[in-house]
């Protein structure tokens, strides 16, 4: 029965460069119930967990990606590369900044960012670059929450636009594994356990990561059971079935505002009115010239929600 279900951690160790793994095992299951909750928690633990990263730099006497930093051997991107792989821990989700600023001839790691007070490093010995002369070198980073990750093309902004961006990954949660014995009792009854591995970047431990998705779940799940729009929704649809498209049929085309494609290609092909538009189904209109899936759409969609038309 569900009431039994226990959960132990088996294993939790440190891997190298701060990682985490931890091995979870979860009895007395049903039989069909492992693969899941398996895979709930797989899907939960790899993509709705958080964490801070670093999202954008700014490197004096830089402007772009493209560039050098004389007296150090690395160019821009294997600089903006390497950062990519400090891992942070952090107790607050708004934006955050920190400082580089040191003289060579030196080897950087991680630990030499001064950092806000509600930050902290996992990886300190992570390596950044190598200055071979005695120059100075002086970088802004700034640091983000986020899930999932952001690409850096999304990011150039007009109050950034003296930051360089950096692809940013903001999962904690690196791999998820997970697999299910059956066991037998006396009685030959078939009950399942679950054995699940975590590993994570070190910025949350593997039974944190767990606890989180855990409560991710109860949280979507618990709104379901909510029947609060139920009865709104089973109003609404007699009266969209209702509505007649006699009246429409004579409305010109340009009352539909559409975008500068749809509307010129449906006008080449003599579609003046809705009640030509009509005639036509999602795969004729594909066929004109020029008017693809994406115009289709958009010709149904507006037709929806202006005049109240849905079409099969």
């Amino acid at each position: 029965m569900i009431n039994n279900i226990s959960i132990k951690c088996l294993k939790s160790d440190k891997i190298e460069s701060g990682a985490c793994h931890g091995q979870f095992l979860i009895n007395s299951l049903r039989s069909g119930q492992g693969i899941t909750i398996g895979n709930q928690l797989r899907r939960v633990l790899l993509n709705d967990l958080g964490g801070m990263a670093i999202t954008a730099i700014r490197i004096a006497g830089v402007s772009h990606e493209f560039s050098t930093i004389p007296g150090v051997r690395e160019d821009i991107l294997e600089i903006l590369l390497n950062l990519k792989g400090v891992v942070l821990r952090s107790n607050t989700q708004s934006p955050q900044f920190g400082r580089l600023k040191i003289q060579g001839p030196i080897v950087v790691t991680a630990d030499l960012i001064q950092l806000p007070s509600n930050l902290e490093l996992v990886n300190p010995n992570h390596y950044l670059m190598t200055i071979s002369t005695a120059n100075v070198i002086e970088i802004e980073f700034k640091f983000e929450y986020g899930m999932g990750y952001k690409l850096a093309s999304q990011t150039f902004l007009e109050e950034d636009e003296n930051y360089l961006q950096l692809d940013t990954i903001f999962m904690p949660v690196q791999k998820v594994d997970f697999k299910i014995e059956n066991v037998y009792d006396n009685a030959n009854n078939i009950t399942e356990r679950l054995f699940l591995d975590i590993w994570t970047n070190g910025s949350i431990s593997p039974n944190e990561a767990l606890k989180s998705a855990a409560q991710v779940t109860i949280d979507l799940f618990s709104l379901l059971v909510e029947e609060k729009q139920t009865t709104k929704i089973n109003k609404l649809k007699p009266e969209i079935q209702s509505i007649s498209i006699e009246p429409y049929t004579n409305i010109a085309i340009e009352e539909l505002q559409l975008s500068v494609r749809a509307y010129n290609c449906l006008k080449k092909a003599q579609i003046n009115t809705v009640g030509d538009l009509l005639q036509y189904s999602p795969e004729k209109l594909q066929e004109l010239k020029n008017f693809g899936r994406k115009s289709s759409i958009e010709v149904f969609s507006t037709l929806k929600n202006k005049l109240g038309i849905i079409l099969k």
